[in-house]
């Protein structure tokens, strides 16, 4: 039986920083297993002795060393995180003597800053995109002007947490839109998304997946039967390959991926914001 190794993302600041770089390092590892967990505003020594002692703690059940990916500035909280027994990864200061010498200047801590509102338009930018996707989620407004990008799939492939995340981490207005059973006996895109195809982006999803997800939400109901699952997901592929739209599956991609592939095949560019 494998051992889960428990992993600790921890932060003097809201954790994301820490979350996406531990996340990039576990994906390495196909074969282990983890439970992972984000504590964030680990600002005192009071917080972190007590993250090091849920550390500890979590290993000793685990019967197996935990792990904390810390993106935490102050040095003292640190050691006092690395006294848990745990294997500490410090993500930062590896890199901050590099470029101090690169810079030819010292570095000055600032908590929080990874995330921090630096820019406001850049805030904006974010809070715009995001209003944008949430009143364009599930084909709720088909008015797509000014859309960067339109996700297409079957219900529950994905398609909203995906617009979450490039509207919050890069500005992006994103819009789906739910494949329905008349779209699909179709075979053809709807007439509200042909003038857009040059936006559009596929998500399809394996069926038993998707009937796993759509059990969650609905439970032995007709939409999360296996069958109905493997219907409208081969009709959605054979869509797709009608209309040659560029798609991915998600069955087994990190929402991160998503959003680079995306990215990098409609040719869009952004900064982080």
């Amino acid at each position: 039986m494998k051992q889960c190794r428990p992993v600790f993302y921890v932060s003097d600041g809201t954790g994301i920083t820490a979350e996406t770089i531990g996340h990039s390092l576990l994906t390495q590892f196909a074969g282990a297993e983890f439970q992972t967990r984000r504590i964030a505003f680990v600002d005192s020594e009071e917080k972190a002795l007590d993250v090091a002692s849920q550390a500890r703690q979590a290993g000793e059940r685990a019967g197996v060393r935990s792990i904390i990916i810390s993106t935490v500035i102050d040095g003292r909280l640190n050691a006092i995180l690395g006294e848990s027994g745990a294997l500490l990864i410090d993500a930062f200061t590896p890199f901050i003597a590099v470029l101090e010498r690169e810079f030819g200047v010292a570095g000055q801590p600032r908590v929080g800053q990874a995330h921090g509102m630096v820019n406001q338009a850049a805030y904006e930018a974010r809070i715009n995109a995001t209003n944008y996707a949430l009143s364009h989620d599930d084909g709720a407004n088909t008015r797509y002007d000014e859309a960067d990008l339109i996700l297409v799939g079957v219900s529950r492939s994905g398609k909203t947490p995906t617009c979450l995340y490039l509207a919050l981490h890069f500005g992006i207005r994103a819009a789906n839109y739910p494949l329905t059973d008349d779209d699909l006996h179709r075979l053809e895109l709807p007439p509200s998304l042909r003038p857009y195809r040059n936006k559009l982006f596929a998500l399809t999803i394996d069926p038993l997946r998707l009937q796993q997800i759509r059990q969650e939400r609905r439970p032995d109901s007709t939409y999360a039967k296996l069958e109905q699952c493997q219907r409208e997901v081969r009709a959605a592929e054979s869509l797709f390959r009608a209309e040659r739209l560029p798609s991915l599956s998600t069955t087994h991609t990190s929402i991160e991926e998503i959003a680079s592939k995306i990215l990098t095949v409609l040719g869009i560019e952004r900064k982080l914001l």
